[in-house]
Parts: structure tokens; sequence; C-alpha cells
């Protein structure tokens, strides 16, 4: 379960990876701008996009940290039920061999005193 969790992380990151580098179409004021201009724009163009990666792998984080919490409260509630279920099944079948031992030995009382009857007639 770790695993596939684990793997949707990284391929979450790995698509938020891609649509951050995307290429961009150059802005037609970039002709017009200076050599240090270009590079300020650059930088910021640059910081941007990390912050946004960043804050989308942290996204993605959080999701497939919710969905392993989710899963373990399933998994949780789904033994509980089991664990009840053969409790509730032992109990049953108990009464069941307890009835059927008391009508055994019912029987067999019966029986015997049936028998030491007719030995005494």
């Amino acid at each position: 379960m770790k695993k596939q969790i684990l793997s949707l992380a990284v391929v979450a990151l790995l698509a938020f990876a891609v649509q951050s580098c995307e290429k961009k179409e150059p802005k037609p004021e970039e002709e017009n701008l200076t050599l240090g201009n270009k590079v300020d724009t650059l930088t910021t163009d640059i910081e941007q996009a990390k912050d946004s990666a960043v804050i989308k792998a942290e996204n993605a984080a959080a999701k497939a940290k919710e969905a392993s919490e989710n899963a373990a409260q399933d998994v949780k509630d789904a033994t509980t039920k089991a664990a009840q279920d053969v409790k509730d099944a032992t109990k049953k079948g108990a009464q069941k061999v307890e009835n059927a031992a008391k009508a055994a030995k019912d029987g067999t009382v019966k029986t015997a005193k049936e028998v030491n009857k007719a030995l005494k007639e």
C-alpha cells in the first residue's frame, strides 16, 4: 500500500515538474529589454515556477497523506467488523453445540429411565 502511495506521489511530482517547465512563448516586450532586465525577468520567472512547483508538490503530498490515512482507517474499520462477525458466529456456534449437548443429555437420561423402568417390570 505504501509503495502505491509513494508511486502516486512521485508521478504527481513529475507531472507538476513537467507542467512547470513548459516552454513559454516570448513576450513581445522582451525584444526591447536590456540584458540586465532580461536576466531579472528570467530570474523572477524561475522563482515563480519553483514556488509553483513546490506548492503543487506540497499539495500532492498532502493528498497522498490524506489518502493513506483514509485507507488505514478503512482497513481498521474492516478488521473491526470482521472480528465482530467472527465473535458473533463463534457465539452462535457455541450456543448450538451447547443446545445439542443438552438435547443429547436429555435424550440419554430419558432413555436410561425408560430402560430402568422396563427392567423393573
